[in-house]
């Protein structure tokens, strides 16, 4: 609760996050409804125990999907003046590993338009329409990805010593202001979970179990009032998937642990929504995601249960392997979501338009698989 000109304001998620963070609240929930799974816990439960019935090898990908996009945004009526022309930005994906292998581009509303280079970290698709006076400005693309799921089920005895003074080394292991920090509370907590632990595989395991048992997700304020994400999550306790993340790339990059940031969607058969993990780099090994919001999954399994400490399923949508990243072509004004890039981003002469000016809706289709 803030009071905001003389008047208490309570942020829309207070009453869900209540139910999240109060154990004694979930319970009477519970005991009231019964318990309910929503809908990731729904595709942890009923998928991915499936996966491993068939007998997944470690690091290759399998159960792959194709599956087909239509992303829209639409700008309120007179949000500005007639004639004027409004600059939009969507968010497009990035083909980049044996997980997103392929992405095809459709069709887009406007005749003239700009598709950012893959190597772009924030991708993007550009359009531009000039406003007409009480009419909706609709921007609108669609395209398909091809995606597959992935499990390393590393070993500790698996990974080489790092390379501390490769590029690659220095860069994903340095602090980042503001929300890469290694503050004393991230560094001395970062040792006092991993302890004498000198294995990357082990502490990232140690930090990944530290963050299931202490961290919740709950909703959160937009990441661009915020002046530094993980003390924030370290002063409150939770944090959404974002906030996680970059709790986890502070205390494991402390630890020197390279490690960087994706984001992007899951389109899960039972659920959609933005989201953001990381992915760690072990020497000999190469890049394996690691999603502390998806958490421990609840199994007697521990390929099933540590899923997602080295795995990522086949329904993500990455569009950004980094944050904070110069749009293509540059915005002109101060983003909305300045680090994240998932939602799009518009402006105009006079300036930004705030998310609370436009909609963004995200539309999926499973398509059949292609032939080998």
């Amino acid at each position: 609760m803030r009071v905001i000109d003389g008047e208490k304001r309570y942020f829309s998620r207070s009453v869900s996050n209540f139910f999240r963070l109060n154990e004694a609240a979930g319970k009477i929930r519970e005991e009231k409804n019964g318990k309910a799974y929503d809908g990731v816990e729904d595709f942890q439960q009923t998928v991915i125990p499936q996966w491993f019935k068939k007998n997944i090898e470690p690091r290759t990908p399998f159960a792959p999907q194709r599956i087909k996009v239509n992303y829209t945004i639409t700008l309120d009526a007179n949000a500005v003046p007639d004639g004027e022309l409004v600059k939009c930005w969507l968010p497009y994906p990035r083909n980049r590993s044996q997980r997103l292998p392929k992405v095809e581009f459709l069709e887009a509303s406007q005749g003239d338009y700009t598709i950012a280079p893959n190597e772009t970290m924030q991708r993007t698709v550009y359009m531009e329409k000039k406003a007409v006076q009480d009419e909706e400005t609709v921007f609108q693309i669609s395209y398909l990805f091809e995606t597959a799921a992935q499990w390393f089920g590393i070993k500790p005895e698996e990974v080489q010593v790092y390379d501390k003074n490769s590029e690659l080394y220095k860069k994903f292991t340095a602090e980042r202001l503001p929300h890469i920090v290694f503050n004393d509370h991230v560094k001395s907590l970062a040792k006092s979970v991993v302890g004498n632990e000198k294995n990357p595989v082990k502490q990232v395991e140690l930090l990944y179990y530290w963050m299931n048992d202490n961290i919740p997700w709950a909703g959160a304020l937009e990441y661009s009032v915020m002046s530094c994400i993980p003390c924030y999550v370290l002063e409150n306790k939770h944090g959404d998937c974002g906030m996680q993340t970059f709790l986890f790339l502070s205390m494991a990059r402390s630890l020197g642990i390279p490690c960087k940031w994706q984001s992007g969607w899951y389109l899960l058969p039972q659920t959609k929504n933005l989201h953001d993990w990381a992915e760690v780099y072990y020497e000999g090994v190469g890049w394996v995601p690691v999603d502390p919001s998806f958490k421990l999954i609840d199994s007697d399994d521990m390929r099933i249960k540590e899923f997602y400490l080295n795995g990522l399923d086949c329904y993500r949508l990455v569009v950004n392997d980094d944050y904070a990243c110069e749009l293509v072509p540059p915005k002109k004004f101060y983003r909305s979501e300045p680090f994240d890039f998932q939602r799009g981003e518009l402006e105009w002469e006079g300036g930004n338009l705030y998310f609370d000016t436009w909609d963004y809706h995200l539309d999926f289709e499973y398509l059949p698989a292609t032939e080998n």
